[in-house]
């Protein structure tokens, strides 16, 4: 039975001029995940990640801490959602029903927790309209992607193989409901739990790929409640 290990990406720096790079704790974070992988006697095959810096900053430390290193292959179809986009198009229509979300959207700019707000708005309205943008990927063009790399990765590692995937959270949700059968609507409620460099574990053998685990990530918790260090961070 081979293995693939979805790693959501450590804490990015939220709130300031460049998001896509790890925060001091987003560092730190990345380093307990590679204890974490090396303590398992995990050791990968393979590693692929997205194009997005916090990714590969991620893959890039945890990797340090393996014992033997592994080049990590670059595939743009394992980036994030682009709620920039999503947030330019949709945030205006969305407004005409819902005024709320002006305010949550302003202030989401400097609160994580007002900007997860407006995302499930904006998101679930994302993944049900059949509108086309200028610049937006759609949901279905995005979800068929997903599934095509995921589809890809298992064909060209092969049985017997450990298998590392440095992403985000949107696009780890999107293969989980992928995996799971599961519609578009629900796909966020996957998505929201997800916490910084938690690990999801899928098997596979030929093409059939089965869910293992989700969203562990008890070794984080565990350090930060012994530790007192604030680990634990979903954006």
């Amino acid at each position: 039975m081979a293995e693939i290990y979805l790693i959501r990406h450590a804490q990015a720096s939220f709130g300031t001029a460049d998001y896509d790079r790890l925060s001091e704790l987003g560092n730190r974070q990345a380093e307990v995940l590679g204890q974490y992988l090396h303590g398992c006697a995990i050791q990968f095959d393979a590693i692929y990640s997205g194009e997005l810096r916090r990714q590969q900053e991620t893959a890039r430390i945890a990797i340090e801490q393996l014992p033997t290193e592994v080049q990590c292959q670059a595939d743009a179809r394992l980036n994030e959602i682009e709620s920039d986009k999503m947030f330019e198009h949709l945030v205006p229509q969305l407004v005409r029903s819902n005024p709320r979300l002006e305010a949550l959207v302003a202030e989401g700019k400097t609160s994580s927790k007002q900007f997860q707000k407006a995302l499930e708005i904006v998101f679930n309205q994302w993944v049900v309209t059949d509108e086309t943008y200028a610049g937006l990927q759609s949901w279905n063009d995005y979800s068929a992607d997903v599934a095509n790399v995921l589809g890809e990765i298992v064909a060209r590692e092969g049985s017997g193989k450990t298998v590392g995937v440095f992403t985000s959270g949107g696009t780890i949700a999107t293969i989980v409901a992928h995996v799971l059968g599961a519609t578009g609507e629900q796909v966020y409620k996957l998505y929201e739990p997800l916490i910084n460099c938690s690990v999801t574990r899928l098997l596979y053998s030929g093409s059939k790929i089965s869910l293992s685990s989700f969203n562990d990530h008890v070794f984080i918790r565990s350090l930060a409640e012994n530790t007192g260090e604030p680990l634990l961070t979903y954006r």
